[in-house]
């Protein structure tokens, strides 16, 4: 009879195991920005009928949606941030530099400003603080650089145009290194887009409070931003007076060396977990 909120379900990959875990009568409530991610996933998980709850919404509004369906409390919830395999797989989405597609980057494509309008009007010392901040990208001055200078011959307006614009910014060392070297700028970009680190604190303390006794809060981050965000969260949670939260993973839990074979997008993964404690665990 456990109650989950997935508070980003993506393609319902989680929500799955979730609901074949809880059988018979767990439910999961799914949400997710992106109206396709929805659509697919409620075809997914159509066998399990009304154990299976998706809602297009931002987990920024994790309190009002639940209570809006008329849920006060969650046995556990899920955030896995960052990227889902079909958004980065499709060139239309534009969050790929591995394959030509508009500068978009939206996850909820209704509305909102795209890669594309950041790109070709923020200021250069705009674009350098974005990317240097959001990407972590050491050469962030000199791609703002060369993006201003591209774009005053004509807009940039796809993804190759822009990881042209990157590769002719950097140097051929880096340009041949392990990791693309258009990586960062494009993380920076799609963060700034989606405003994916802006509430993310106060999201989690939402599902937090949301907890019974004995639930847990896990939440999968994928680069340092999210992860530095996800650490401070919980420590706060855990000092609060009353010892009412448990950190349970001392140590950020890292994908196997299999599960890397099998999945190469899981290896900078960081699974972090907190329990909200029952009265009788302080026995």
């Amino acid at each position: 009879d456990s109650v989950i909120v997935d508070c980003t379900v993506g393609y319902c990959g989680h929500a799955l195991g979730i609901l074949t875990a809880s059988a018979p009568s767990g439910i999961v409530l799914g949400i997710d920005r992106d109206i396709l991610a929805i659509e697919a996933g409620r075809k997914r998980l159509e066998q399990f009928a009304d154990r299976a709850v998706l809602i297009q919404g931002n987990f920024v509004e994790l309190k009002q949606l639940l209570n809006g369906r008329g849920v006060q409390q969650v046995d556990g919830a899920l955030f896995d941030l960052g990227l889902s395999s079909p958004q980065i797989d499709d060139p239309s989405r534009g969050f790929s530099f591995q394959s030509d597609g508009p500068l978009d980057m939206r996850m909820d494509r209704s509305s909102g400003t795209t890669a594309a309008d950041i790109v070709n009007a923020a200021a250069e010392v705009d674009l350098a603080n974005m990317i240097y901040q959001f990407g972590e990208e050491r050469y962030s001055r000199r791609i703002a650089r060369a993006i201003v200078r591209a774009r005053a011959d004509r807009p940039l307006t796809t993804t190759s145009e822009l990881v042209s614009v990157i590769e002719s910014a950097v140097p051929a060392a880096y340009r041949h290194g392990r990791i693309h070297c258009a990586t960062r700028t494009f993380q920076a970009l799609r963060i700034i887009v989606n405003q994916e680190l802006d509430h993310l604190d106060q999201a989690l303390r939402d599902a937090a409070d949301l907890l019974v006794p004995g639930g847990r809060l896990c939440a999968i981050s994928f680069h340092s931003l999210e992860d530095r965000i996800v650490k401070q969260t919980y420590r706060g949670l855990s000092l609060k007076t009353g010892g009412e939260w448990e950190i349970l993973t001392k140590k950020p839990q890292l994908p196997t060396a299999e599960e890397i074979h099998h999945n190469p997008r899981s290896r900078s993964a960081k699974l972090r977990v907190i329990q909200r404690i029952a009265k009788e665990m302080h026995a």
